[in-house]
């Protein structure tokens, strides 16, 4: 096959050459991607997908453990959700959300029958942006308070309130944000901000540095706490034990909202239906999308508490969307839920979690010594990659790029080589494929991870 590099003259090409050189010279000529330097990044054209698969113009196939953007939890091009947005665009294509519609309610009443407590109300956005927007909106109304706690590692979404929750180095650029901000340490016991030697001290101590705030801020002034209920991009933190708990008795002792967003984390991603669900925690809002439909049509919202949906029964809520509670979105949702329950792939998810990643991984760490830790639940792990295991020295130093990014990047090439696709972020790489990739597939996956962690290992400087 031949096709038009950036860097050289055109090439006649046929067939699917032909196909994946016009998709690449549209894209280079007029798409402008996200987060990016445009001269400096060549997209790959994909021509199909399927399971767990993504395949280029060669016929080239990767296994996806990347899920896109941790977002394909029910896999790609899966039959029966595709026929459901087919049999809705027959039926249906679009209304405006003012109106009822049955794929809307629908999906409302089953995302409200699968959250935790009495979170029976749902507001519709496009994605999890909007839906944190929204959320930290509702937060402010219902109490009368102007500022939201929001954590230093998170990523909460690019909108202009959005990117102001978020704690990476992303919301650096859209510096100064919306006022009201404050941030805190989560938990991260690897890397413990408050000198933890374990567990149980680093939720006792992150949870009184969280009170301790509140006290010099105000508590009376403060609207919500917002939280990853899993930390995700910024390394897949599972809270520990008491954590959630401790930050549920906070807010109730000071009438603070507790926002969990669970727009990676939700929809059978930690083998749950919501991660709050491992720690049996109630908050007041949740806020989701990604998995509710796989991204197969742009869908998001806000899950609300009996109490806040109240607070706007006669008070109008200042919000809305022209496509909020898009009928191809919904109906993919409620498509997708039934396959959830009919599939059994929330408990796919955990099984795989507990039987096969958790420990492939963890075995993996005996093998590389560049491998400081794993950690994870269901389809939601991270390897942390060290150049020290007794100092923690990561691989690449923090939001590295250039040559000092040069280890992880060589690492991801020698995955892609060998036909893994995978996630890296920082200092490490995230095994986060579809809830329903198959234990082979993942053996697959580990298998090729293995190889490529020799790059990383070549880099280690410990004992």
């Amino acid at each position: 096959m031949t096709h038009t590099s950036p860097s050289s003259s055109p090439i006649v090409a046929t067939g699917a050459g032909a196909e994946e050189a016009r998709v690449r010279a549209n894209d280079r000529s007029h798409v402008f991607h996200s987060w990016s330097a445009q001269a400096l990044i060549d997209p790959l054209p994909i021509a199909s997908a399927s399971g767990s698969y993504f395949s280029d113009y060669s016929g080239k196939r990767y296994l996806d453990f990347s899920s896109q953007l941790v977002n394909v939890n029910i896999g790609y091009q899966h039959p029966t959700l595709v026929a459901a947005i087919q049999e809705q665009a027959a039926k249906l294509c679009t209304i405006a959300p003012s109106f009822a519609n049955d794929a809307r309610s629908e999906a409302a009443r089953l995302i409200a029958e699968v959250a935790p407590g009495d979170l029976n109300a749902v507001f519709f956005t496009n994605g999890g942006a909007e839906a944190n927007e929204n959320a930290i909106r509702m937060a402010r109304l219902h109490t009368g308070r102007h500022k939201i706690l929001a954590a230093y590692r998170s990523y909460h979404g690019a909108t202009a309130g959005a990117i102001a929750l978020t704690g990476d180095p992303r919301r650096w650029a859209a510096e100064p944000g919306l006022p009201g901000i404050v941030r805190y340490w989560g938990p991260y016991a690897y890397r413990s901000a408050f000198h933890a030697t374990t567990e149980q001290e680093e939720s006792a101590r992150a949870l009184t540095h969280l009170r301790g705030i509140l006290m010099v801020e105000g508590s009376h002034t403060v609207a919500a706490i917002i939280l990853e209920t899993v930390v995700g991009t910024n390394g897949i933190l599972v809270p520990p034990p008491g954590y959630l708990a401790g930050v549920r008795a906070l807010c109730d002792e000071f009438g603070i909202v507790m926002i969990a967003d669970e727009v990676m984390a939700g929809f059978g991603r930690c083998g749950e239906w919501f991660a709050v669900d491992h720690w049996g925690v109630t908050p007041d809002l949740i806020t989701f999308a990604k998995g509710v439909n796989s991204g197969y049509v742009p869908l998001g919202g806000v899950i609300i508490s009996d109490e806040i949906a109240s607070t706007f029964a006669n008070r109008a809520f200042p919000g809305g969307l022209t496509y909020s509670g898009h009928p191809l979105a919904c109906a993919s949702a409620v498509a997708s839920i039934n396959i959830f329950r009919e599939e059994g792939i929330i408990e796919h998810a955990r099984a795989l979690g507990i039987d096969v990643i958790g420990p492939e991984l963890r075995a993996l760490a005996e093998r590389h010594p560049s491998v400081g830790e794993v950690r994870g639940l269901g389809v939601f792990w991270a390897l942390e990659l060290v150049r020290d295991r007794d100092t923690r020295e990561p691989l690449v130093p923090f939001n590295a790029s250039g040559a000092d990014a040069k280890p992880m990047a060589e690492f991801a090439t020698a995955c892609k080589e060998r036909g893994l696709w995978p996630f890296v972020h920082f200092n490490r790489t995230h095994v986060v494929p579809p809830c329903t990739t198959s234990a082979d597939e993942i053996r697959e996956g580990i298998a090729i991870l293995d190889e490529a962690l020799k790059v990383a290992d070549a880099y280690y400087t410990g004992s």
